[in-house]
């Protein structure tokens, strides 16, 4: 759902490191998916994401811009559909619990697509992490940064920009896969003209360790 750059790496990259097959697009226009569909040789393209749930597809990744997520998400998964949702699953903890509450509901898969997690390196961390060679960890620092031009839709408040639900979902997601959720949070944005914060930094505690 959604033919924009992401879906572009996407459909690039499935087929070329698994034996999974894309076999449709949708979008809320026809002509949008059609381009698509036939600059990546995808059998099938509808104009609406209502159309392509209804479609025979096992499972459907939603790619739609941040604040459209939750509704694609759930008009997958009241198909039937299992769903696959780009980062952030939801720009809100209500709109991620109403996910995961809907597709447990139905029985369905639902996952965010953190793809940083299944990368060879994060591999290598997780195992240098489970074996214990490091000792007792209790502290992660982690940071990420990315220039982009003023027209980006990260500067646009009505798209969910800014950098907690872009760039901030990578050093959060590897904080909390280490430690856990956090027991107490302080944050601190800086503002930027366009309405959105320009960066923002965060320091969690935790009272213990999780186990």
């Amino acid at each position: 759902m959604g033919p924009g750059w992401i879906a572009e790496r996407f459909t690039e990259s499935v087929p070329a490191h698994t034996s999974q097959v894309i076999v449709a697009i949708g979008s809320r226009s026809l002509d949008r998916s059609a381009a698509f569909a036939g600059r990546y040789g995808v059998p099938a393209a509808f104009g609406s994401y209502e159309e392509l749930a209804a479609s025979d597809v096992d499972i459907i990744y939603v790619a739609t811009p941040h604040n459209f997520h939750y509704e694609a998400a759930l008009v997958a998964l009241d198909a039937g559909k299992h769903v696959l949702v780009e980062k952030p699953i939801g720009i809100n903890r209500e709109q991620a619990a109403g996910i995961a509450s809907r597709a447990a509901g139905a029985g369905l898969f639902a996952a965010e697509a953190m793809w940083t997690f299944f990368v060879p390196k994060f591999d290598v961390i997780r195992q240098v992490l489970d074996s214990g060679i490091l000792g007792d960890l209790s502290t992660v620092f982690a940071e990420y940064g990315e220039y982009f031009d003023r027209s980006h839709r990260i500067f646009d408040p009505a798209l969910a920009g800014g950098p907690l639900l872009d760039l901030g979902t990578y050093p959060l997601s590897l904080i909390t896969s280490v430690l856990g959720e956090p027991d107490r949070l302080l944050a601190v944005g800086e503002p930027h003209e366009s309405g959105v914060n320009a960066q923002l930094s965060a320091v969690m505690s935790w009272a213990r360790r999780p186990p």
